[in-house]
C-alpha cells in the first residue's frame, strides 16, 4: 500500500510539472513591470577624455597585457593630444560612452595612436564607468582590427 501511493504520488508530481512546462508564456506580470524590469537608468556622467584615472587604468592595462600575454616590458609613459571623438553617438537608450583619441608614448620611444572609451556601468559589475582601449600597432590579438577601427564610433 505504502508503495502504490508513493507511485500515486510520484505520477501526479510529474502532471503538474508536465502541466506547468507545458503553459505558454506569459507576458511580465504587474510586479515586474513596475519593480522588476524597470529598465537601464543612465545618467550620462563620464568623466572628460583626459581625466588622470581614464589614462592611468589604460596605461596599468596595457603593461599588464604586454607583460603578461605577450612577454613583453613595452608600457605606455605618456599621453598627448587627447580629445573627444563623440559622446552618446548612438541611440538614445543605449549605455552612454564618451569615444576619445590620442596619441601614446610608448617605452620604445614611439608615438602610437590610442583610441578608447569611457563607458558608463563598464567598470567592475557595472560598479562604475569604465574604460576600453586600444594602441595602434600594438592591437596583438586583433580584438579591435584592423588597425582599432572597432574601438571607435
Amino acid at each position: 500500500m505504502n508503495g502504490a501511493c508513493r507511485g500515486l504520488g510520484f505520477a501526479i508530481v510529474a502532471a503538474l510539472i508536465a502541466a506547468a512546462l507545458s503553459a505558454p508564456a506569459s507576458a511580465a506580470g504587474w510586479l515586474e513591470k513596475n519593480f522588476y524590469l524597470s529598465g537601464p537608468r543612465y545618467d550620462a556622467v563620464l568623466p572628460p577624455c583626459d581625466a588622470p584615472s581614464a589614462l592611468g587604468t589604460i596605461q596599468s592595462r596595457f603593461s599588464t597585457k604586454e607583460s603578461r600575454f605577450w612577454n613583453s616590458d613595452l608600457q605606455i609613459v605618456g599621453f598627448d593630444h587627447i580629445r573627444q571623438t563623440a559622446f552618446r553617438p548612438w541611440a538614445e537608450n543605449t549605455i552612454p560612452r564618451r569615444f576619445c583619441s590620442g596619441r601614446a608614448l610608448t617605452s620604445d620611444g614611439r608615438w602610437r595612436t590610442v583610441h578608447y572609451s569611457i563607458v558608463e556601468d563598464g567598470g567592475m559589475i557595472g560598479w562604475t564607468w569604465g574604460v576600453q582601449w586600444c594602441v595602434v600597432g600594438v592591437d596583438r590579438n586583433w580584438a579591435y582590427n584592423p588597425r582599432c577601427k572597432m574601438a571607435q564610433p
